[in-house]
């Protein structure tokens, strides 16, 4: 592979920060729905819910 020294206008053009952005917004949209999602299991009086292997039951005790 042949590889050449970037002169300083192509240089001055890379803008990095990307990738950075993108890592945030979706970490933005996770935690988002993660919270949505914990906040419907939290405010049901009765529900269950089975994660790898793990199984949580909860009801209402009156």
């Amino acid at each position: 592979m042949d590889s050449r020294m970037l002169t300083e206008e192509e240089l001055s053009s890379i803008r990095p920060g990307e990738a950075v952005t993108l890592a945030t917004v979706l970490l933005v949209f996770t935690v988002a729905i993660l919270a949505v999602v914990a906040y419907k299991l939290f405010s049901t009086d009765k529900g269950k819910a089975q994660l790898q292997g793990f199984k949580f039951e909860w009801g209402s005790l009156i």
